[in-house]
């Protein structure tokens, strides 16, 4: 299995290159990314963190001065916003105690127990919690979300159904434990379902057609 996983990195790696995952310019930034583009497209993740730029409180003790109020305004445009800023004020928090407001800090931390206590977060979820300690402090846990899930049960790799940690286990168990890998799997995956394992896919010209053997992919 590890040889066939990584047989299908090699082959999306020569189509889409380098992904260069995640857009951000400090590990906080890739921190609030993280729970902005919860349920919403990348777009207006993007113009709240603009927002925030601007207003010069992309740094987690500056964030977590604002009132909910005050920084639901600056993040609007990400949708839900009243629920995220409750999100990132305890973020931001925590960050403040674990690490001084550095989540790059979360680099040195036992693995197990800091994904733990990031999960007793308010707002934090598996796959948020798994996207700041792979993008934000470089640990080898994998982002097992949807788009993971679809390309690699039509290839009948995975189950179609099942839960978040049993995903996440698997691939993390077979594939070597490298967070640069990780990372770029993960976007290398999310770019494939985007262009061709849609909710109906495109299989004419996707560079997994090679793992399918001749058969048509689960769906």
């Amino acid at each position: 299995m590890k040889r066939r996983l990584l047989r299908l990195y090699s082959a999306l790696h020569a189509r889409y290159g380098p992904q260069g995952w995640w857009p951000a310019r400090s590990a906080f930034e890739v921190a609030v990314g993280a729970v902005l583009t919860q349920h919403t497209a990348w777009p207006g993740a993007a113009r709240a963190i603009a927002n925030l730029h601007a207003a010069r409180r992309l740094e987690a003790r500056r964030l977590a001065a604002l009132s909910p109020a005050a920084l639901g305004r600056l993040i609007r445009p990400a949708g839900t916003w009243r629920l995220k800023a409750r999100s990132l004020l305890a973020l931001a928090r925590f960050l403040l105690e674990r690490t001084g407001g550095r989540p790059e800090r979360l680099r040195r931390a036992p693995l197990e127990p800091l994904r733990h206590d990031l999960l007793a977060v308010p707002g934090i979820g598996p796959e948020t919690a798994d996207a700041i300690l792979l993008y934000g402090a470089g640990r080898p846990v994998f982002v097992a979300d949807a788009y993971t899930r679809r390309v690699l049960s039509r290839h009948r790799i995975v189950p179609r159904h099942g839960d978040y940690e049993a995903l996440r286990r698997f691939l993390e168990e077979h594939l070597p434990g490298d967070p640069a890998l990780f990372n770029e799997l993960h976007a290398l995956l999310v770019a494939v379902a985007k262009a061709h394992c849609r909710s109906r896919p495109r299989c004419e010209g996707c560079p997994l057609a090679f793992d399918l053997r001749g058969r048509r992919p689960r769906v």
